[in-house]
């Protein structure tokens, strides 16, 4: 096959410029992404030779080799691992547009920090840091043909086919002058201990070494020999006496792809019914994605030490999709697949005892670390509430590690259901809350107004999944309730004094009913507001107004629910336009509109025509003006 030459696609040749002509801190992770790419493709190989043995006959030893050529000045990392065929080289090299390419980008632009390569997928072009012109000579297990791929990262690449005796690929590194410091021996076996000693394949090179001459007494010859760069012992096998904080944080960047350090370290070992080693970490910041329907789940499954699948989602719950790690069954067999994972005993041991480990961890983080928890939760915690609504056995546990605002602790501060309940009013029987897109916009509710009056603590709800979550949820025996829905008599007002005010208001009620029968469910005086003239509540059972503006901006079809409007009995302003629609209940009807669109603005809605509702401010405006004139 000739030559041929193709394009990068726009986003990764940006990437690559950027590579280029930035200047980092920490060039020499370059290595470190290309020895994790080369064990990556011999974990491949090696699963491949158990669960097809026709499609690896001779798997020889697995093994990484770094060849430095200090006359050729380049550097080259073999694998015999999977490989790639044509398709797979052009598209993973050159064409494909990586997850999260731009965003890398944009972090290194913002942050100036190479250690941000790998979280985006994008560790191979670290390459063009040091190197001028990068060289792949790659043979696939799928195809019997070796293919070339090169580039100079100036826009295109070139592909064509090749020679090559072995499977698994050659990565050749054409180092710049001011880069062949990575020909050094010294220099490729500390950044290998550094990054890579924990990788279980052997990492060999070629040094040269004095040895006594066999055919002349006291004179030394020089000879090339292979030495073995890492412990190769997997860091998750290793007692956690031997295991230093800086081995832990890079084994989490390499199975986690975050640049940051973890906020915890989970290692232990479980024996008995089912034997495992688990290594997880809890991350200090939320991962990529997360909240995406694709974002993979799951730590690296192993089995007996040989890796089984990248992400195991059914090893963990989904509200701790954060987790990531690895495990490592004894008790699995080395085929296992997915339909034998979802049916499987010590699938559901290994699960139960990931979950609690992790549960045990953050409850005593909160009680014994509570800045770094909070850390955690201010990060995480959205993520964890959802196991309040599908974790049932373990709901109260995961609801004691969750963190409120209240009407009570302020916007910096938080409070916990434990220490609601522990602070309740007497006679209180019921945890009351309110859902808001922020802090500020639920604290300036008037839905809060007597129940901050009447001394009732009320708690914040700002993500929008809480009302699923709590609508129906019970803590202590004691139900959640929104403040938003249902009706409230906080005053405890007598039925002499209800039936007064009802009377006294009933043809207002009648009018607005008339009034705003398109728009709204009922009108009813209020228990729940003191400085406000109105507000806009829900049934109870209802879905939120928050939740269903949200659903409906993302396209869903939902039914419009119909609100109620209620009334301040002891507001002026309800009192005079009382008296005024007593006089003249046509002349009313504006104010009545106007009432209506103040609610909808209270609520967090638009006016219905914000032009007309521009123009009947204006006028009245005007008029006010004018008698002051």
């Amino acid at each position: 096959m000739p030559v041929e030459n193709l394009e990068f696609k726009t986003e990764i040749n940006q990437l690559l410029n950027l590579m280029i002509h930035s200047l980092y801190s920490h060039k020499e992770i370059f290595l470190r992404e290309l020895l994790s790419n080369a064990s990556d493709a011999i974990d491949k190989a090696r699963y491949e030779s158990l669960i097809n043995s026709e499609a690896l006959t001779d798997t020889g030893d697995w093994k990484i080799t770094i060849t430095a050529d200090k006359d050729a000045a380049t550097l080259t990392i073999s694998d015999n691992g999977i490989g790639m065929t044509k398709e797979e080289i052009i598209t993973e090299l050159g064409t494909s547009s990586h997850s999260g390419t731009l965003d890398f980008m944009r972090e290194v632009k913002e942050k100036g920090d190479i250690n941000l390569i790998g979280q985006f997928g994008v560790g191979f072009y670290s390459s063009f840091m040091v190197a001028d012109k990068v060289t792949v000579i790659t043979k696939s297990v799928k195809s019997g043909e070796a293919v070339k791929w090169e580039s100079e990262a100036k826009g295109t690449f070139s592909v064509e086919d090749t020679q090559k005796q072995t499977r698994g690929t050659d990565v050749i590194l054409h180092l710049k002058n001011d880069d062949k410091k990575y020909l050094n021996h010294w220099e490729i076996s500390s950044i290998v201990k550094k990054y890579s000693d924990y990788i279980e394949y052997p990492i060999t090179t070629e040094v040269e070494r004095e040895e006594d001459s066999a055919l002349e007494k006291g004179q030394k010859i020089k000879v090339m020999k292979e030495e073995t760069l890492n412990s190769q012992k997997a860091i998750w096998l290793k007692d956690k006496s031997e295991i230093t904080e800086q081995q832990y944080n890079e084994f989490y960047r390499h199975v986690s792809h975050d640049f940051a350090d973890p906020l915890s370290v989970i290692h232990f070992k479980a024996e008995g019914t089912s034997e495992f080693t688990a290594l997880l970490y809890i991350p200090s910041q939320v991962p990529l994605d997360i909240f995406y329907e694709k974002f993979k789940i799951g730590p690296v499954l192993y089995v007996k030490r040989v890796q089984i699948m990248d992400h195991c989602e059914e090893l963990v719950p989904k509200y701790l999709r954060f987790i990531k790690g690895v495990v490592d069954s004894s008790d699995l067999p080395l085929n296992v697949s997915r339909e034998i994972l979802q049916n499987n005993h010590h699938v559901d041991v290994i699960n139960k005892n990931v979950t609690k480990k992790v549960l045990d961890t953050l409850t005593d983080m909160k009680q014994k670390d509570y800045d770094k928890y909070k850390k955690f939760y201010e990060a995480l915690g959205k993520v964890l509430k959802e196991g309040v609504h599908f974790d049932f056995q373990r709901r109260e546990a995961i609801s004691d590690l969750l963190l409120f605002n209240s009407t009570k602790t302020g916007k910096d501060s938080y409070t916990t259901l434990h220490e609601y309940v522990a602070t309740m009013k007497e006679g209180q029987e019921e945890i009351f809350y309110i859902t808001g897109s922020s802090y500020e916009d639920a604290s300036q509710s008037p839905h809060l107004e007597k129940f901050i009056d009447n001394g009732y603590e009320v708690l914040f709800m700002l993500d929008e999944i809480d009302d699923i979550i709590f609508g129906y949820f019970e803590y202590k025996g004691k139900k959640l309730k929104s403040v938003i829905k249902g009706s409230f008599d906080l005053d405890k007002k007598d039925e002499k004094k209800k039936e007064e005010e009802g009377h006294k208001y009933e043809k207002l009620i009648a009018r607005i009913t008339s009034r705003l029968k398109d728009d709204i469910k009922e009108v009813r005086l209020s228990g729940r507001l003191k400085q406000s003239p109105c507000c806009l509540v829900s049934d109870e059972g209802t879905i939120d107004p928050a939740m269903e503006r949200m659903l409906r901006a993302m396209g869903k079809d939902m039914p419009r629910t119909m609100r109620i409007l209620e009334l301040n009995p002891s507001h002026p302003m309800i009192e005079t336009l009382s008296a005024v629609m007593e006089k003249d209940g046509q002349s009313a009807d504006t104010f009545i509109d106007l009432l209506y669109e103040q609610a909808l603005l209270l609520d967090g809605n638009k006016p219905k025509d914000p032009a007309v509702f521009a123009k009947k401010i204006s006028d009245l405006m005007l008029e006010s003006l004018r008698r002051l004139a």
